[in-house]
């Protein structure tokens, strides 16, 4: 087999732009002290295993190959709208590597066809689509992630407060596939939502969907660079790190 050729992720950008965006965030998240995105949620254990890609590879270890990885679980709502109202809900996912830097993967609600897994929509519950929005590139490819709803799978419920009770009393899932921008999507995984964190472990998670990828992926398009500011002034307003919470010990 011929060895991948590692893409070394995007260099951190520090012109006048950037540090005007994380100032304003910075200063917008002590404001609302707390998270200026999706302030609103619930953290979880979790393991996510990977079966492997159907059809040709995506170029990405992580994604090709068989695995079963520890992680740390959250979906949150955006804005938040009062419970049961239609929000652009999230998910996001810190895959612990072995290698020892983690891979979070953010997405948000959206559509399932190719013309509306760039957009974000909201919707009243947490089954469903959500996709990263924002595409990635391995090499000169373009490639989108997905969480999909698991037929046999318990729903989430309308309301963080149903999500806890389902992860308490089942086990949910949700299907990871990835895409090209007009392909359907192919499943590659699973996350599995294990048990419920408490709330200063929930507060104390910061991700970066920018920066904590694997070595083949990197973070692409104008909206990748307004999403690497905007994250980094809200884990500046509230003294955050990258890589902040979520245990890297097994977690089921």
């Amino acid at each position: 087999m011929t060895p991948r050729t590692p893409v070394p992720p995007a260099r951190r950008t520090v012109g006048p732009a950037a540090r005007t965006v994380e100032r304003a965030t910075a200063a917008l998240g002590r404001l609302r002290r707390g998270r200026l995105l999706h302030p609103a949620g619930r953290s979880f254990t979790g393991e996510v295993t990977i079966w492997g890609t159907p059809g040709p590879p995506t170029g990405v270890a992580l994604l090709d190959d068989p695995g079963r990885y520890a992680a740390t679980v959250r979906l949150s709502r955006g804005t938040p709208t009062p419970g049961g109202w239609p929000d652009v809900l999230g998910l996001a996912v810190r895959v612990h590597s072995p290698t020892g830097r983690p891979f979070d993967l953010l997405v948000s609600s959206s559509g399932a066809a190719p013309v509306l897994r760039n957009l974000p929509l909201p919707r009243r519950g947490f089954t469903g689509t959500y996709s990263t929005i924002m595409c990635y590139r391995v090499g000169r490819r373009r490639l989108w992630l997905a969480a999909l709803a698991d037929p046999d799978s318990v729903d989430l419920g309308r309301t963080l407060a149903a999500v806890t009770a389902a992860a308490r009393t089942d086990a949910p899932r949700v299907v990871l596939a990835v895409a090209s921008a007009v392909g359907p999507w192919r499943p590659v995984g699973q996350v599995s939502i294990g048990a419920p964190l408490d709330a200063a472990e929930d507060a104390a998670l910061a991700f970066d969907p920018v920066r904590n990828l694997p070595p083949e992926l990197r973070a692409a398009g104008p909206l990748a660079w307004l999403r690497e500011q905007t994250y980094r002034g809200s884990r500046r307003a509230r003294g955050a790190r990258a890589q902040s919470g979520g245990s890297t010990a097994a977690t089921v």
